[in-house]
């Protein structure tokens, strides 16, 4: 039996293991842009933040490291865009869109005509590029060898 007043072991966690205690006056970067919804996944804020896309009070920023309210943090968006927010609060957990818009004010520009314009072009053009051309899956393989030994 455990004695009094300690804490309870779960799974194969050793005894002097504890889950970390979030106040939230901080919460850890990666965390906070999921709830926020500036990314649609938690590992997707994971790999901004390796990549140098996120930086925080003018510092490139780790996953791990913690924010607190005031931080002003700066995101690079395709095609050269950046996006600046101020964080204002945190969430424990996810919460709906317009919850989580207040979690953070938006100090954005807004895009000037010329950018506004090259997004429509950019828009546009997509339609035109051709997608690779795949390696050829078994049923292809299959046909392309046939072919071969017929001639």
């Amino acid at each position: 039996m455990a004695a009094a007043g300690a804490q309870p072991r779960h799974g194969r966690l050793s005894s002097h293991f504890q889950t970390p205690d979030y106040s939230m006056d901080a919460q850890r970067l990666d965390v906070w842009l999921d709830i926020a919804c500036l990314f649609r996944t938690r590992s997707e804020a994971q790999k901004a933040c390796k990549g140098g896309k996120v930086e925080v009070n003018g510092q490139s920023a780790k996953p791990h490291r913690e924010v607190r309210v005031g931080d002003e943090i700066v995101l690079s968006r395709p095609l050269g865009r950046q996006q600046t927010v101020v964080l204002r609060g945190f969430a424990e957990r996810h919460v709906p869109k317009a919850e989580a818009r207040e979690l953070f004010e938006d100090r954005t520009p807004p895009p000037t005509a010329e950018e506004v314009e090259m997004r429509r072009l950019t828009r546009l053009a997509r339609a035109f590029v051709r997608t690779p051309v795949s390696t050829p899956d078994k049923r292809q393989r299959r046909e392309i060898r046939r072919m071969k030994e017929r001639s």
